[in-house]
């Protein structure tokens, strides 16, 4: 769906396979990567993408870094806390890491970005709520202007993508 003169689009399927600027990360503070997405990108990507973020932090929730994608086909991994080391995430939380991590996208200069479901993983937050959120944020940046051309939201869980689904359509019509 076309929001302004961004293309959002709500994907099924692995985001470290996706041909995109940037990959968010939902990182938690100290940007170790074990788990979850982290797990998966590290994985998929390679452990420098861990060790060149962690050089970085650690960083409070409401910042992002970015750091080169490895082996993916993303130039960036754009790396931004929903939680400390205690796992715990909220709607608040959720919202920081999306602005962060939509700032730093328009700082790098990137014009595609593809977001898994922040905090919904170890974090344990509700699915349909954390695609609200998010899309909400979305929202507001696009609003506001940015230089991105398409986000993607995306995730491995069926249930998840229909959440995003219906949080494009709700707010972005």
């Amino acid at each position: 769906m076309k929001y302004r003169d961004v293309e959002v689009e709500a994907y099924l399927g692995d985001i470290t396979k996706l041909e995109v600027d940037a990959i968010v990360n939902a990182a938690n503070t100290h940007l170790r990567m074990g788990g979850g997405v982290a797990g998966a990108i590290k994985r998929a990507g390679g452990k420098e993408i861990e060790d060149e973020a962690v050089k970085q932090g650690p960083i409070k929730i409401g910042e992002a870094v970015a750091t080169t994608a490895g082996r993916l086909k993303a130039k960036y991994v754009i790396h931004s806390p929903t939680m400390e080391l205690d796992f715990r995430t909220d709607e608040e939380k959720i919202r920081l890491a999306m602005k962060a991590a939509l700032n730093k996208a328009d700082e790098l200069g990137i014009e595609s970005i593809a977001f898994p479901a922040l905090g919904t993983g170890v974090g344990g937050f509700p699915k349909d709520r954390a695609a609200e959120v998010m899309v909400e944020e979305l929202k507001k940046h696009i609003d506001a202007g940015t230089g991105l051309k398409k986000v993607i939201l995306a995730d491995i869980n069926k249930d998840q993508v229909e959440y995003f689904k219906k949080a494009i359509e709700e707010m972005l019509k």
